[in-house]
């Protein structure tokens, strides 16, 4: 049986050396690294041991058994803790069966532990806990379980209780049981398979406890983990292949990709199907600690590393292929500037490369700026360092700045024409208001009869396969619908292409037409605090603007909940941290964007200038006399060649 099994926790917790322990107890380290020394097994990357943080996520595999003998193969993949490498920790949990979320005995539930915890319930993921540092001074595990028992689920259990009173708890949970433990019935096997039904419905998160510096309580923790863990791969193994890919990076100048293969077999050498298309697999590895074993081929339940495909993490591939977009949003970015030699064109390259293996990157390049999207302020400083490593790439930071967003408020159509000598592709299309949070979609109401199907899907294409700038600030265009309605192509002299330049255009025609709304994204926060910091707390984020939720006092300790926009939460947990006195706790996430509250002021001290991009002209190109010349956004109308009516598109149809 096989089982991914990934490890999280807030920064500090004793994540890194409980896996340490795990691996050492279950024979494949046959000593145990520890990050501050710099020489933890799962830790290779000379900035983690430099900075003694897990920034990447790696993994190793061990084998175990469970109650029946059964031989259970553990991949273990521990995450970052730091919340400012979330987006690697996101793309890791999209690939686990259970998960282990490491608690600190000492400091408690923390912040980062909370947000950890309500991603793992977004994604259904069984959690075990376990409580680290019992060995620290200050360490209390009856007050930690009291507070997890209130911040994350009444249904944490401790484990390491009487086992009358642990039966109880377990019976309360599972109607099949409740009747045969009040009968004196119920035999030891029916307790355990009663925990794994309420583990892997998440009606029960067992709670153990230990110290991973010291090697108390991993063994208990690796009997649980054998125990509870369930999973049905061996089932899955002679379907058609499929596989999700979580991470790519570069291994000694060759970029590879990990999958965690959810069914059929996966050969060297074997093509597959991707969003790119059909593509070889060149080489086949296992990871075990950042090393690549070669292998000749793996299985339903296996992850494996796979060379030769251009593929992208969160993709998936083979049987039921398609993306999965990110739920981790950066809200803010920096502009990245190259220091003599290195110029604008080669420091993109290396972005992009960058881009690939953590798509939150974000990178823009515009009018000879780059930016990236960044999660916090550790982030710039590794960002830098990664540059600097792997490319000799020196580079300065710009302050950071809020991402925008631009929608529009009403419909407007926009007309793209590309016509230069032995081209041709004209495209009508309306844009208009979507819901919030829609992103940008599209629809068709061009009369079949009048362009192809194929021309059709290739608009589609064009309109969804990147970030579209608005006309205010250059920000990405979203939360609008796309409708086609018409569009004409040459039989001798269209090609593919014509029709992205005529697509890019009429999009951008039809926001130099309509009424533009500037977005600025906003975060929900989560406060507790010590009762005597709520009026200081209180007062500041009123003067921010923050919305705010009514508190809740309780003994000794406050919460206090509400939204605000990022520009102004930004670097507000140093704030924070300062009125709590480092006795509060924080979480926050991004939640919507909203019309910018001050939308003259930012497009002005932006300065974007519309007409002046020429990448993103917002005109057309005709012909005339064997020669293309280029017709003004306000013009196009004039010399358009298709007739419309706008009222057709009524019938409009999602595609």
């Amino acid at each position: 049986m096989e089982i991914t099994l990934g490890v999280a926790a807030h920064v500090d917790a004793g994540k890194t050396t409980l896996c340490e322990q795990m691996l050492l107890r279950s024979g494949v380290l046959r000593r145990c690294g520890r990050v501050d020394h710099g020489d933890a097994f799962m830790d290779l990357n000379e900035l983690e041991r430099r900075r003694g943080i897990t920034i990447f996520c790696e993994q190793a595999s061990f084998d175990l058994r469970d109650e029946d003998g059964e031989a259970v193969c553990v991949t273990l993949m521990d995450t970052p803790g730091h919340v400012d490498f979330s987006g690697e920790t996101e793309r890791a949990l999209g690939v686990l069966d259970a998960a282990l979320l490491v608690v600190s005995c000492a400091e408690g539930v923390q912040s980062h532990t909370i947000t950890l915890f309500r991603m793992l319930a977004e994604r259904k993921i069984p959690t075990l806990i376990f409580l680290n540092k019992t060995d620290r001074e200050g360490a209390d595990a009856a007050r930690v379980m009291e507070q997890m028992k209130r911040l994350l689920s009444d249904d944490c259990v401790w484990m390491e209780r009487g086992t009358d009173e642990l039966r109880e708890e377990l019976a309360a949970r599972d109607e099949e049981l409740l009747e045969r433990h009040f009968d004196g019935r119920a035999a030891r096997g029916d307790y355990l398979c009663a925990a794994r039904r309420a583990f892997a419905t998440r009606a029960l998160f067992p709670v153990l406890s230990g110290s991973a510096l010291l090697d108390r309580g991993v063994d208990a923790l690796l009997r649980a983990v054998a125990s509870l863990c369930r999973t049905d791969y061996a089932s899955r193994r002679e379907r058609p292949f499929s596989a999700r890919v979580y991470r790519v990076r570069r291994a000694d100048g060759v970029r590879v990709a990990y999958l965690k293969i959810t069914q059929g077999r996966l050969s060297a050498r074997e093509s597959v199907m991707t969003l790119s298309g059909e593509q070889k697999v060149s080489a086949l590895y296992v990871a075990q600690g950042g090393q690549l074993m070669p292998v000749s081929g793996a299985h339903a339940g296996q992850t494996a590393v796979a060379a030769g495909l251009a593929v992208r993490p969160g993709e998936v591939i083979g049987e039921g292929m398609g993306m999965s977009a990110p739920e981790l949003t950066p809200v803010m970015s920096v502009d990245v500037e190259p220091l003599p030699p290195l110029t604008v064109h080669t420091l993109l390259a290396h972005l992009r490369e960058l881009e690939e293996e953590d798509p939150l990157l974000h990178v823009r390049a515009q009018e000879g700026r780059l930016s990236v999207g960044i999660m916090g302020a550790v982030q710039i400083e590794v960002l830098g360092e990664l540059l600097s490593e792997r490319f000799g790439d020196r580079v300065r930071f710009l302050p950071p700045r809020v991402l925008y967003r631009e929608t529009v408020a009403g419909p407007a159509v926009g007309i793209g024409h590309y016509e230069p000598l032995r081209h041709y592709a004209e495209v009508w299309l309306r844009v208009e208001p979507a819901e919030p949070g829609s992103d940008v979609t599209f629809a068709s109401a061009c009369a079949p009869n009048t362009l192809e199907l194929n021309w059709r899907r290739l608009i589609r294409t064009h309109v969804l396969e990147r970030e579209h700038p608005g006309v205010l600030t250059g920000s990405p265009l979203t939360d609008v619908r796309v409708t086609l309605l018409a569009g004409r192509a040459h039989l001798k002299h269209t090609e593919g292409g014509d029709f992205r330049e005529a697509t890019y255009r009429a999009i951008r025609n039809a926001l130099m037409r309509a009424q533009n709304v500037l977005l600025e994204p906003y975060v929900r926060f989560s406060l507790a605090m010590p009762r005597e910091a709520l009026p200081r707390v209180t007062g500041e984020l009123i003067r921010m603007g923050a919305q705010l939720d009514a508190p809740q006092i309780g003994e000794g300790e406050a919460a206090l909940g509400g939204v605000c926009t990022a520009a102004a939460f930004w670097d507000y947990p140093t704030r924070f941290a300062a009125a709590t006195r480092g006795h509060g706790r924080l979480a926050s996430r991004f939640e919507r964007y909203a019309p910018c509250r001050e939308q003259e002021k930012i497009v002005e001290e932006i300065g974007y200038a519309p007409l002046a991009d020429e990448q993103n002209p917002p005109g057309s190109v005709f012909c005339s006399h064997g020669a293309g010349f280029y017709v003004a956004w306000d013009r196009v109308g004039e010399w358009a060649h298709c007739q419309v009516q706008d009222e057709s598109a009524q019938g409009a149809e999602e595609e």
